[in-house]
């Protein structure tokens, strides 16, 4: 190949930067390694995502447009607006694709948005594998659900609606209903759920929210608590597909 191809064919090269970690999420399990640019600060910190390891693998961003540019990407990948307005403004100038995904919903949503940025990244199948197995859950999820709540710092929980809910449904677990979507002491003491998710997300840091989860009242209810990896709840998205293995296996 002349030398001028070559260098035509790699200024064309696909070059995605997520910059927002539950774009990351989609971008570490269905880019191949050659095709990611950089991906957010936070994916590369063991506290923050289950998915460090293939993270750092990749340089990263501080989760702006300006932070990536250094790697020339070809494609954008953010949420939620992802730096507003403007950032998407600047990358088209710059001739670089940008996909804005909201924040997802459902797990129909997830679906949706694993095939949009598998699209983008030009092969839709690569969502395949990850789509047999999250049908494959819907398929083999448990008749009835099992009274319990997701418990994390503070004893904050989730509302009966929100997608952690719906992953949770899946493995045969029904968040109850809480007001302020928060599970108090005296709740706790008086008509706690039959069984407890309790978030490991940060648990050897020091703060208001993970002393709570120290209190009497929560230890007391060890014999019907299970651990999760908050790090997976945070985004809720495809790694929660082994996040619901799992809980089969130790509510089974």
């Amino acid at each position: 190949m002349p030398a001028f191809a070559w260098a035509s064919a790699a200024s064309t090269a696909l070059k995605v930067a997520s910059l927002n970690l539950c774009t990351d999420e989609y971008l570490l399990l269905l880019a191949r390694p050659g095709e990611v640019a950089s991906v957010s600060h936070l994916s590369r910190d063991p506290r923050e995502s289950v998915l460090w390891r293939q993270a750092r693998a990749h340089s990263a961003n501080a989760g702006s447009l300006e932070s990536a540019l250094a790697v020339r990407p070809t494609l954008l990948l953010t949420m939620g607006g992802g730096g507003g307005r403007a950032t998407a403004l600047l990358a088209r100038r710059l001739g670089i694709r940008v996909l804005d995904l909201s924040y997802p919903a459902s797990i129909a949503e997830v679906e949706r948005q694993t095939l949009t940025v598998a699209a983008a990244l030009g092969e839709r199948h690569r969502a395949a594998p990850l789509l047999r197995q999250l049908a494959d859950l819907r398929r083999t999820a448990p008749s009835t659900a099992l009274d319990a709540a997701f418990l994390g710092g503070g004893g904050l929980s989730l509302d009966p609606a929100a997608l952690g809910a719906e992953w949770m449904r899946l493995a045969g677990l029904q968040q109850r209903a809480l007001p302020g979507g928060r599970l108090t002491l005296e709740t706790l003491a008086t008509r706690p759920p039959r069984l407890l998710l309790r978030s490991d997300y940060r648990a050897g840091q020091w703060s208001r929210g993970a002393a709570w989860l120290r209190h009497p009242l929560v230890r007391r209810l060890e014999g019907r608590t299970v651990p999760v990896d908050g790090r997976a709840w945070t985004c809720a998205g495809l790694p929660m597909i082994a996040q619901v293995r799992r809980l089969r296996e130790r509510v089974r």
